[in-house]
């Protein structure tokens, strides 16, 4: 169950739901204009539907070699590093090497992304868009950044990291989807661009699902 929530986080990352909508919304477009409004929500939506699709098939991707390499063969993985066996067939002695350099940017990147997200959410809690010259964004960057920033130091196992990190994210996913639930279903955020009653029905069961799978975490823990 911790695995599957992880993967489920891996996936989603919640923190990016926000850096993607603010992403489109800092343009700082004019918003009176309803061709303009209409713009916006598509490239919003198409953008958030992309990554969410090249996350999805990455993570699948990862998920099918694993079974291939680890599950038929019987072997229980139990570090990080075993993962450079699944790129062996394909890269033979580099295969090390490529997984380091593909683990090391895809820290930078999530990195980069979830500091983003922290200066947007900071930013929008004063009612200011994200921009990084600005103090509001600043200081959001800072408090994502240097606490994660310590906390590595603290880690002794790097895959047990990885997975416990994947599964908190998940664990406070019933918090972000009921939110913003409430958030895009309201006429008064929303206008006449508010959730259609399909779209709350479809929106309730995904949060019901996803916190049903966080009490099962929860239960399979103790």
């Amino acid at each position: 169950m911790v695995v599957i929530m992880s993967v489920l986080g891996a996936v989603v990352m919640p923190h990016n739901l926000f850096l993607h909508s603010e992403v489109i919304q800092s343009r700082q477009w004019n918003l009176k204009e309803e061709a303009i409004i209409k713009r916006q929500l598509k490239y919003e939506f198409t953008d958030t539907l992309f990554s969410m699709i090249v996350g999805w098939a990455i993570n699948s991707a990862m998920i099918l070699m694993a079974v291939a390499v680890f599950f038929s063969n019987k072997i229980t993985v139990t570090n990080l590093s075993q993962a450079e066996v699944m790129l062996s067939p394909l890269l033979g002695n580099a295969a090390s090497i490529v997984f380091a350099i593909a683990l090391l940017l895809a820290g930078i990147s999530s990195s980069i992304t979830a500091g983003m997200a922290g200066g947007s959410i900071f930013a929008g809690i004063f009612s200011k868009p994200y921009n990084i010259s600005e103090k509001h964004t600043k200081t959001g960057v800072l408090i994502t950044m240097v606490p994660a920033a310590v906390i590595i130091f603290f880690i002794s196992s790097t895959f047990q990291a990885l997975i416990i990190s994947q599964m908190l994210l998940s664990i406070q996913f019933p918090i972000t989807i009921f939110t913003l639930i409430y958030l895009t279903s309201s006429k008064k955020v929303m206008g006449k661009y508010a959730n259609t009653n399909l779209d709350k029905i479809l929106l309730w069961v995904i949060g019901l699902i996803v916190t049903f799978l966080n009490i099962a975490l929860l239960i399979s823990a103790f």
